[in-house]
C-alpha cells in the first residue's frame, strides 16, 4: 500500500472479527481520525487471516501481539508485511487465575515482580548463581534469598526468586526470547520497556 501509518488508510478496507473491542477500536480510530476505512467482517479468526493474505482487505486489525504472531505463523514471507506503528487502544495482557484463590494470585504476582525487579538490577539468567553468593546490593540481596523470610507472607521458601530467574531468566529475557525483536514475533519493547527507560514495568520492592 506505501503506507507507514494507520492514519494512511483512509479509503482502504480493513479485515476485522465481529463483536470484538477490536471492531469498536477500528470504529473509533476511524472516526476520530475522519477516515473513511471499510470494514471487512468475518466471524471465524482462521478466515480472517485467510482472506488477508488472499489481499481481499488492505490492512488486518486486531492485538499488536497477535498480528505479530499471525505474521511470522501464516506467511511464508513476514517480511512482505508491515505493522503499523499506532497503537490504537489500550487492551494489556497478563497472567490470569481462579479468582478467590487468593494464594496462587499472590504467588503469582509476585513472581512478575521478582522477574520484572530482576532486570532492573541486572541480574539475569546467567548470572544469578555468582551475585546469589557475592552481591552487597541489600535489594539483591532480599530479591535472591540471601536474606531470610523475605517471601514468609506467600509462604515460600527464601529461593522462589533465585529458581525462577536461573529457570527462565528476567523479565526481558523471557520478552525478548519469546516475543522479542530478535524472535519470530519480531515485537519492540514499547511500553513493555523498564520504567527507568520509559515503559511502565515497575515491580513492587521485595521486603
Amino acid at each position: 500500500l506505501g503506507v507507514k501509518s494507520a492514519k494512511e488508510l483512509s479509503g482502504a478496507t480493513v479485515c476485522v472479527q465481529p463483536g470484538t473491542t477490536t471492531e469498536l477500536n477500528l470504529a473509533d480510530f476511524a472516526r476520530a481520525n475522519k477516515l473513511q476505512i471499510k470494514p471487512v467482517v468475518i466471524e471465524n479468526l482462521s478466515e480472517v487471516e485467510a482472506a488477508f493474505f488472499a489481499g481481499r482487505c488492505d490492512a488486518y486489525t486486531t492485538d499488536a501481539s497477535g498480528l505479530a504472531s499471525t505474521r511470522a505463523a501464516r506467511s511464508s514471507n513476514p517480511d512482505d508485511y508491515l505493522i503499523l506503528p499506532e497503537i490504537i487502544s489500550k487492551e494489556p495482557l497478563s497472567p490470569a487465575v481462579r479468582q478467590g484463590d487468593d494464594e496462587w494470585f499472590n504467588i503469582v504476582k509476585w513472581t512478575v515482580y521478582a522477574l520484572i525487579q530482576a532486570e532492573e538490577s541486572g541480574v539475569t539468567q546467567a548470572n544469578v548463581d555468582e551475585l546469589k553468593g557475592s552481591t552487597q546490593d541489600p535489594q539483591i540481596k532480599r530479591l535472591l534469598g540471601a536474606i531470610p523470610d523475605m517471601a514468609k507472607g506467600i509462604e515460600l521458601d527464601d529461593g522462589w526468586a533465585y529458581r525462577a530467574i536461573k529457570s527462565v531468566g528476567n523479565y526481558g529475557e523471557i520478552f525478548e526470547r519469546n516475543v522479542g525483536a530478535n524472535s519470530p514475533l519480531k515485537l519492540s519493547r514499547g511500553l513493555n520497556q523498564l520504567w527507568t527507560k520509559g515503559g511502565l514495568m515497575y515491580a513492587m520492592p521485595v521486603r
